[in-house]
């Protein structure tokens, strides 16, 4: 009973700000600055109003294509990746590596990046944010996958390859399927770096038909007038899809990092 409670009040907690944008967006433009937290007004005018003041339809549309795009290229590469680290002798170096890379300020790595993209036509491109988010992503991914390799026994592997199977073939016919769960939280959670990335976005796609939702975002902030309520509007219409899917597939999400924790 007392864990339910206690759980149930992290709820809400947790439910605070989501509630105040809501409380937000739903306020006219006069009643956004008295503080209280509940509007003494209501009015709809601000999700469709959002729409005028920035592409909003268009950001929306290249974050998901780009979140969709990195967790697919950082998964892609980092489960056999993760089976190398988890399999060979040495594996360990190897993710201690990638760990370390992880670690490093993404600030510094702006201005190579941004010549690099430029040199290869993806500045200013959805696909560029695919490729940076998705090769910056690959560290985690690895760190995940590589708990649920190691869960693996050992002996179905060694199975396989007695039964004639190349190394290849058993890591594609034997390893994957038993894999599918942490590929999906591995996905899952490189989605939501990816969705959430700022920093990345806001130098390497400058353009109208290139900008993302957290770029959107940060237009509103005028020099002498902030439209909190529209702002409000657009992050509530970014946000509540990624929390349904959140929801949706938490015992993925769960599963994932508690193995990645505990391996």
């Amino acid at each position: 009973m007392r864990t339910r409670i206690a759980l149930g009040f992290a709820a809400v907690l947790a439910l605070i700000p989501i509630g105040y944008l809501l409380s937000l967006a739903l306020r006219p433009p006069g009643d956004v600055l008295n503080s209280s937290l509940f509007p003494t007004e209501f009015t709809f005018s601000n999700f469709v109003k959002v729409f005028d003041t920035i592409e909003l339809s268009t950001m929306l549309q290249n974050s998901w294509i780009s979140a969709v795009g990195a967790a697919v290229l950082a998964v892609g590469i980092a489960t056999p990746a993760a089976y190398f680290t988890a399999r060979h002798a040495r594996g360990e170096r190897l993710l201690t590596v990638l760990l370390a890379s992880y670690c490093a300020p993404p600030i510094v790595a702006v201005i190579p990046l941004f010549f690099l993209l430029r040199h290869i036509g993806l500045t200013n491109n959805v696909g560029g944010l695919i490729v940076v988010n998705g090769i910056a992503s690959i560290p985690v991914a690895a760190w995940l996958l590589d708990g649920f390799v190691r869960r693996i026994p050992i002996e179905v592997e060694e199975a396989a390859v007695i039964d004639g199977l190349s190394v290849a073939a058993t890591f594609r016919k034997v390893v994957l399927p038993l894999l599918w769960p942490g590929i999906v939280a591995a996905l899952l959670v490189v989605f939501f770096l990816s969705y959430n990335d700022f920093l990345f976005a806001v130098y390497l796609a400058v353009t109208k038909e290139s900008q993302t939702l957290t770029v959107g975002l940060s237009l509103f902030q005028g020099d002498r007038n902030v439209q909190f309520g529209q702002q409000a509007a657009a992050g509530l219409l970014g946000v509540i899809p990624v929390y349904v899917l959140a929801l949706a597939a938490q015992r993925y999400l769960v599963g994932g990092l508690t193995t990645g924790a505990t391996k």
